[in-house]
C-alpha cells in the first residue's frame, strides 16, 4: 500500500485479520510465524503507524491495544485514489486499469457507477 513500508503493511495485515484490538506481543507472535522480529521492532512500527494515523491505541492495564483506523478495503481505495491523484493523465490510467478487470469486476464497477450520487 502507498505510504506503508513492507513491515508496516505486514503489521496492518495482522491487525485487519484480528477480531479485536491487539497488544504488541500478539502482533509479534503472529508476524514471527514467518519471520524473526524483535519486540521493540514491532513496537516501533506500531508507534509509527499510530503517529501516521493508521491505527488507534487504547491503554489496557500497562499495555496498549492497537486497532486499524480504516478497513483494508477503505485503505486500498485510498491508495487507488492517491495513485489517480498523482498522475496527469487519469483517463489513460483508468482505461488501462479497466482493460485488466474481470467480467465480474466489470459488473461491480457498473453497478457502483449507477448508484453513485452526483459528481464530486
Amino acid at each position: 500500500m502507498l505510504g506503508l513500508g513492507e513491515l508496516e503493511a505486514s503489521v496492518m495485515d495482522v491487525l485487519w485479520d484480528a477480531a479485536e484490538p491487539l497488544r504488541v506481543r500478539q502482533v509479534l507472535d503472529e508476524l514471527n510465524r514467518h519471520r524473526n522480529l524483535a519486540y521493540t521492532t514491532v513496537l516501533t512500527v506500531l508507534d509509527n503507524l499510530h503517529r501516521k494515523g493508521r491505527v488507534t491505541r487504547e491503554l489496557e492495564n500497562r499495555a496498549y491495544r492497537y486497532r486499524p483506523v480504516t478497513t483494508r478495503a477503505e485503505a486500498t481505495a485510498r491508495s487507488l485514489r492517491e495513485v489517480l491523484d498523482s498522475v496527469d493523465d487519469r483517463e489513460s490510467v483508468l482505461l488501462h486499469f479497466v482493460s485488466t478487470v474481470t467480467e465480474e469486476e466489470s459488473d461491480v464497477l457498473r453497478r457502483a457507477l449507477r448508484r453513485k450520487p452526483g459528481k464530486r
